[in-house]
């Protein structure tokens, strides 16, 4: 008989129907086309899966920035969390004193003082030694104007009400950032030209108003002109708006792009575990890429600002105020990556992920053994623990997730919180699975 043909069908009148069967070669070929198709699927699917994670990464460190741009901006208690530690920055603080001390001093004419001294007592007969000695005290009355007046600035700077006004102040007008971006000339922020200006015009009232009431008329005259302080100059400022705008605009929708792409980027890869840890590592080194650049851009800052403008550590403390939540993001999102690429890796069929799960199953296990003699026992619901683990961690995850992903504004504190939650959460369930007993737990393996 033909291996190839079969019986003819009694039925149909006869008529021979006969079913084709491969021979071993057609046989052979048609396994080698199939493997040849779903190794062409597997590529096309790595190729798509890099094209996305490339993707995501490059999006990444902007998606970051532009998600603190936009946040700040819109937000006014965000804003005045920003700028109101640099009320209290001893640097600024002293940057603002001198300023406004060399002011007054400046129009307090102690020259005409002692001149005038000098001719009264020249009318009056005084001796000579006494006008000689009139005319040397303008040195001495100059610094003892400066010690008061130094004295009172310092007093209204470093006390609650420079904190109060410089807060109230910037909650008025929390569109300063805006106006940075935009170049617009209002609020307590605001660029002139390649000039970025912070407004102390409140500051200047309140001292102004404490040194007319504790004598001195003069400062009444201190001019409207001396209310700014220069922050930096640059003269790619007018490119760094425009970035900003559209990072701006782009604040809220690329965040959420780039977590798509991530997560296309996982799921289209046929090893999905292997792709999470990749995208998580990749996404955690252009977490440190963000830093190492905020690191760059700190110093050019510091080296563009003339230490005659401004000195050098009330600069840094500026710059360090005004990116701190900025820097908060990145490294709350480096130390989530961490997590991801371990949790991946330790789901992995290495060794040291083996070890890991053994040792760890051993000590659970231990533990609820130790609760099954002692008289606790889980009975069908440590059984339904233990049959449901894998849901069971897949949910606590998602779990975890989602806290991160709507609480506002987690920090590495947050994250190490709940992660440490939701660790516990995971042992005390393996521990009461454990404690069904292990005649049970045998059963249920047999059930299976």
């Amino acid at each position: 008989m033909n291996p190839a043909e079969t019986p003819d069908s009694p039925d149909s009148g006869g008529t021979p129907h006969q079913k084709h069967v491969m021979t071993a070669e057609e046989r052979a070929e048609y396994e080698r086309l199939r493997r040849h198709a779903a190794v062409r699927h597997r590529r096309v699917r790595r190729a798509g899966s890099s094209v996305l994670l490339l993707l995501a990464l490059l999006l990444a460190p902007l998606a970051v920035v532009a998600a603190w741009v936009q946040d700040t901006v819109s937000d006014t208690d965000r804003y005045v969390e920003t700028v109101a530690p640099l009320a209290s920055e001893p640097p600024v603080q002293e940057v603002v004193i001198n300023r406004l001390t060399d002011r007054v001093v400046e129009n307090v004419d102690v020259k005409a003082v002692t001149d005038s001294l000098t001719r009264v007592l020249q009318d009056a007969g005084a001796p000579p030694r006494v006008v000689e000695g009139a005319e040397s005290l303008e040195g001495p009355l100059r610094n003892a104007v400066r010690t008061v007046v130094d004295r009172t600035v310092t007093r209204v700077i470093t006390s609650d009400v420079f904190q109060q006004v410089w807060e109230g102040a910037n909650r008025r007008s929390h569109a300063a950032v805006v106006n940075m971006l935009t170049g617009d000339r209002q609020g307590a922020l605001r660029a002139e030209g390649d000039t970025v200006r912070l407004d102390v015009g409140a500051v200047v009232d309140q001292v102004r108003e404490r040194l007319v009431d504790a004598g001195f008329d003069k400062a009444a005259a201190i001019p409207d002109t001396d209310r700014t302080i220069t922050l930096f100059q640059a003269e790619e400022l007018g490119k760094a708006q425009d970035t900003m705008r559209l990072l701006d605009i782009l604040g809220t929708w690329l965040p959420v792009l780039t977590v798509v792409l991530a997560a296309l980027a996982v799921w289209t890869n046929p090893a999905h575990r292997v792709m999470l840890l990749i995208t998580a590592t990749g996404v955690g080194v252009m977490m440190v890429v963000l830093l190492v650049a905020l690191a760059v851009l700190r110093r050019v800052y510091l080296d563009s600002v003339p230490p005659t403008a401004l000195p050098t550590d009330a600069a840094a403390a500026i710059y360090d105020t005004f990116v701190r939540f900025l820097r908060d993001s990145t490294r709350t999102l480096l130390v989530v990556s961490v997590i991801t690429a371990l949790v991946a890796y330790l789901y992995g069929p290495g060794r040291p992920a083996r070890a890991v799960r053994t040792v760890a199953d051993r000590g659970t296990t231990a533990a609820g053994r130790g609760l099954h003699r002692a008289g606790v026992r889980t009975g069908s619901t440590g059984r339904w623990l233990a049959g449901h683990r894998a849901w069971i961690t897949g949910c606590v995850i998602a779990a975890g997730v989602l806290v991160l992903v709507f609480w506002n504004h987690p920090t590495v504190g947050v994250v190490a919180l709940v992660l440490g939650i939701a660790l516990a959460v995971l042992i005390i369930l393996a521990i009461l699975a454990a404690a069904a007993g292990p005649a049970d737990r045998a059963g249920q393996r047999a059930a299976l």
